[in-house]
């Protein structure tokens, strides 16, 4: 297995460092952003394509990253402390919460506005409002907007659930009326939030962070329709300038943003790290940003050694020209000036199975005998260069209410011996042979053609017999959402610092997203709700690790690794500092914290390009 990967290694990486020069000729000399020395500009990179910029049905990490720049939250989290702290954004102070935790009356800063845009009279943009929030919250529940982020406010909000049942009776989308009442969620002025929960729900405040929560203005959504997709209006520090689907995203600063304060205080060692400098400055720092869409390792990778992209998580191909023995960077990098940050990432990856498939589904053997299959610590070695730990259950390491004992519960485990035996016993439960099964990996790029080999040699050792599919990430993520696969690669990055992001993929309430491996037991779904009720104690740690040992005895899935993040920037990017909550650390909604020093990029550009 070994010498057959490395051997095709081999050979890709003599094609793709050719491939890479030309697609950075590519770039650099046909349809890109201009860009020149001298200029505020933060370059970004993507490694797939953004679905959509409607923060409605944003559910992934590509969109996340680019709408997160354009819209704000009611609350977010302290950029610089830790443990995470969350704070106002477009809340003036933390919520008024009725002593029987039923009712939460939320003030709104005023002299917000959203960015100016054809939509608006006179294509200004007006001062954000309360009813911003009840239009953006009840158009997730309407059934016609299609959001896939229903299920945050689903059996939540006194009267939502019934304004969603009122828009399954519209025959269109323009039959539904917004100013129908809904009893648990109204502006009581143009300040003022309104909202009266079903039961207490202490982790309101997390989803309050997230971005499909964000305020929409309805002019933007009349004007638009369904291309609100592609026309993002929010109250942001950046503004949307060109969408080029499959290269480039740019943004502009929005020039009517209200210029949010850089922090004046972190946690110790902040000051002495850089992170202080610009306390108390108004943001953002830099001009314009630009995502680039680059789905190939070894392209993105020259890329940044060239200086046309600010920050990388490190590819696997590549870890041996940056990290020397020790884990510290090679000279070749610290010669260059780049900086290297590290963290263990709050996520969890793993093979999903459909647990509504007629075979799949019903057959427990199957499902063990696949995650005997593969052996994780290879895994781990192959494709992250060590880089991550074995999964042993869906709570990651770092997350609050990790289970340090989930191991001697766990499913995980390399035996391909047992792996026959239990697909002998699925065969004899199927009453025959097993089909063919398809196996769908969620990227095109060679790393992922290179997991797909590895998991299906895997199979194929043990008896399976399966075929691979790559889908680009927009596909994949529609194909999961409508249940059409079968057996998937996949995984889940915390939306916030609470293990309930995590369990709730399991409850059945939330098929098929994000409960997207669609599993149902009665007994998972009533500890989560009985934990759903609790504010964070002792008591619902232990509820959230019974549930977790509910899961791993069905064994829904194949639990694979959490990832251990390599990343590295160039020393002209100020202020950053890596988050466990956002994938790959950086720049999902803190591109306005960073400042770019243009004089040490100028400098490294007349050095290395």
């Amino acid at each position: 297995m070994a010498n057959i990967l490395s051997q095709k290694d081999f050979a890709s990486r003599v094609f793709y460092a050719a491939l890479a020069a030309v697609v950075v000729f590519i770039i650099g000399c046909g349809k890109r952003p201009s860009q020149s020395p001298s200029q505020n500009v933060l370059q970004h990179r993507l490694q797939d394509k953004v679905k959509t910029l409607d923060p409605a049905d944003i559910g992934d990490v590509f969109s996340d990253a680019v709408g997160s720049e354009f819209f704000e939250l009611l609350y977010g989290y302290h950029y610089l402390k830790r443990p995470y702290e969350i704070v106002p954004v477009l809340a003036q102070d933390m919520p008024a919460i009725s002593e029987d935790g039923l009712t939460y009356t939320i003030k709104i800063k005023k002299g917000v506005l959203f960015a100016d845009d054809r939509c608006f009279k006179n294509g200004k943009g007006r001062e954000l409002d309360a009813g911003d929030f009840v239009f953006a919250w009840k158009r997730l529940a309407d059934i016609k907007t299609l959001s896939k982020n229903w299920w945050i406010f689903e059996d939540r909000i006194v009267g939502l659930d019934e304004f969603r049942e009122y828009t399954k009776t519209c025959k269109k989308p323009q039959d539904v009326n917004y100013s129908c009442p809904v009893e648990g969620l109204y502006a009581a002025d143009d300040q003022t939030l309104v909202i009266k929960l079903k039961r207490p729900w202490p982790q309101i405040l997390f989803l309050l962070t997230y971005t499909p929560t964000a305020p929409i203005a309805k002019e933007a959504v009349d004007c638009y329709g369904k291309d609100i997709a592609s026309h993002p209006v929010g109250t942001g520090a950046f503004m949307l300038k060109i969408w080029n689907r499959g290269s480039y995203i740019e943004a502009v600063r929005n020039p009517t943003y209200r210029g949010e304060l850089y922090p004046s205080e972190g946690e110790p060692g902040d000051r002495e790290a850089g992170l202080l400098v610009d306390a108390g400055k108004p943001m953002p720092f830099v001009d314009r940003i630009i995502w680039r869409i680059i789905p190939e390792d070894q392209p993105r990778w020259l890329m940044f050694e060239r200086g046309d992209i600010d920050i990388i998580g490190i590819p696997k191909d590549n870890f041996g020209q940056a990290i020397a023995s020790g884990r510290e960077l090679t000279p070749k990098m610290k010669e260059r000036n780049i900086k290297l940050i590290t963290i263990l990432e709050a996520d969890t990856f793993y093979i999903g199975f459909n647990m509504e498939h007629p075979i799949l589904g019903k057959n427990k053997p199957l499902r063990l005998a696949i995650s005997c299959a593969f052996d994780r610590k290879k895994w781990i070695e192959l494709f992250y260069n060590g880089r991550g730990e074995i999964a042993y259950g869906f709570i990651p390491p770092c997350m609050p209410g990790y289970d340090p004992n989930i191991k001697q519960y766990s499913k995980t485990e390399y035996n391909p011996e047992k792996a026959r035996r239990l697909l002998a016993e699925a065969e004899q439960i199927n009453g025959g042979p097993l089909p063919e099964f398809k196996l769908t990996m969620q990227g095109t790029d060679t790393t992922y053609h290179q997991m797909g080999q590895f998991l299906k040699m895997a199979l194929d050792e043990i008896g399976l017999k399966v075929e691979t599919e790559y889908l680009d990430f927009p596909t994949y993520l529609e194909k999961l959402r409508t249940k059409e696969l079968q057996i998937y690669q996949c995984g889940w990055i915390a939306d916030y610092p609470d293990a309930e992001s995590f369990l709730q993929t399991f409850y059945s309430k939330r098929a098929p997203w994000p409960n997207d491996i669609c599993y149902s037991n009665p007994e998972y779904d009533a500890v989560f709700e009985q934990a759903a009720l609790m504010p964070d104690c002792p008591q619902r740690t232990e509820l959230y690790r019974k549930a977790e040992r509910i899961v791993v005895e069905d064994a829904p899935g194949a639990f694979l690794y959490h990832r251990m993040f390599y990343g590295m920037y160039h020393d002209w990017v100020c202020n950053l500092k890596i988050n466990a909550y956002r994938p790959d650390g950086f720049g999902y909604g803190f591109s306005k914290y960073y400042r770019i020093n243009v004089a040490k990029r100028d400098e490294y550009w007349k050095k290395y390009r």
